[in-house]
């Protein structure tokens, strides 16, 4: 079975090159089985925010485009995957791994999960917000994305960010994704995407453009995106 690694600077921060190549990777598969993993001892340190602040609106247009395009790609890939989340999973960390059929965080408790995007003042893309729907219990939602704290892997497994928590979580996403793969192939495909069809679409996804769009290449964006790189 195929490994996708997330490898970037920025403790794999996502740029636009990077979440284009994602979908890339994702697409050469050519629907197999995969895992997806992070370089180093981080999963995904969210998007990288070097390569925002420099982005004028239509290059932050493209940059949500391509999240949105890594979103699809992983969300909607007819064979199994499985997300082992080797470190941190923060923001659109935490969003990729969402979108994988299991995710396996290791039980490292200084390991940090979540989407923190609220407190960063960004309004989430609708097609995230419709991931979030659909993976987080009901009675979990308002506290991960409104709360926008950032979790150890058994607070995170707790509120449904990731499924497992183990010591050795690469063998535990290995078993997970062979057990997965398991299945015939063209039934796995087949209830996939009658449970996911439509599930990321949202009433909302008009609004990219006239509200989210604005905030997220304003300058008070900009500016908290400079305080948060001079503090790290």
């Amino acid at each position: 079975m195929d490994r996708i690694v997330l490898s970037a600077p920025g403790k794999n921060a996502l740029s636009i090159a990077v979440l284009e190549r994602l979908r890339r990777d994702v697409e050469t598969t050519h629907g197999e089985p995969f895992l997806l993993t992070g370089a180093g001892d981080v999963f995904c340190a969210g998007l990288n925010l070097k390569e925002l602040v420099t982005l004028d609106v239509a290059g932050v247009q493209r940059l949500l485009e391509a999240l949105d395009g890594a979103v699809d790609a992983l969300f909607h890939h007819p064979a199994p995957t499985a997300a082992w989340v080797n470190g941190h999973a923060i923001a659109g960390g935490c969003v990729l791994a969402m979108c994988c059929d299991v995710a396996v965080a290791s039980s490292d408790p200084r390991i940090r999960i979540g989407l923190n995007e609220t407190a960063l003042g960004l309004p989430l893309p609708p097609r995230i917000t419709a991931l979030a729907r659909h993976r987080l219990p009901p009675g979990a939602l308002e506290r991960v994305v409104m709360g926008a704290g950032l979790h150890s892997p058994q607070e995170a497994r707790t509120l449904g960010l990731v499924d497992l928590v183990a010591d050795d979580a690469a063998a535990v996403a290995d078993d997970a994704l062979a057990r997965l793969a398991s299945h015939p192939r063209a039934a796995y495909a087949r209830n996939k995407r009658q449970l996911r069809a439509g599930a990321l679409t949202s009433p909302e996804d008009g609004q990219i453009v006239s509200e989210i769009l604005p905030v997220w290449s304003s300058l008070e964006t900009r500016n908290r995106a400079l305080a948060a790189l001079n503090a790290s």
